[in-house]
């Protein structure tokens, strides 16, 4: 194997791992999103899920469930998209702004 070759497999396999310690740590990641002026705060993961979820006394109105939808909608949706953002990222760091598919 000819030198250039053996330096761009060891590159590639740092990145490799690189990018499996940043999938290890996305868990860790979290993303916070409050939405109607403070009634609906949602913190969501790396892993796509929701860890949290405040919902605020007065955005709480048995005349309007639809407007509550919506706002924990947005808040989840707004956290989720946030910590994809803050992955995406941080992989393109890794990568050096290739994109790789199916991760993140």
């Amino acid at each position: 194997m000819s030198k250039g070759l053996a330096q761009i497999m060891k590159q590639a396999q740092m990145m490799q791992q690189k990018m499996a310690k940043l999938q290890e740590e996305s868990e860790q990641k979290t993303a916070e999103a409050t939405v109607g002026g403070g009634a609906v705060t949602a913190v969501a993961n790396g892993k796509n899920q929701l860890v949290s979820l405040v919902i605020k006394k007065e955005a709480v109105d048995p005349e309007d469930v639809e407007m509550l939808q919506d706002l924990v909608v947005s808040a989840v949706n707004e956290a989720l998209k946030k910590v994809q953002s803050e992955l995406a990222s941080e992989m393109s760091k890794i990568t050096g702004g290739l994109s790789v598919p199916g991760l993140f």
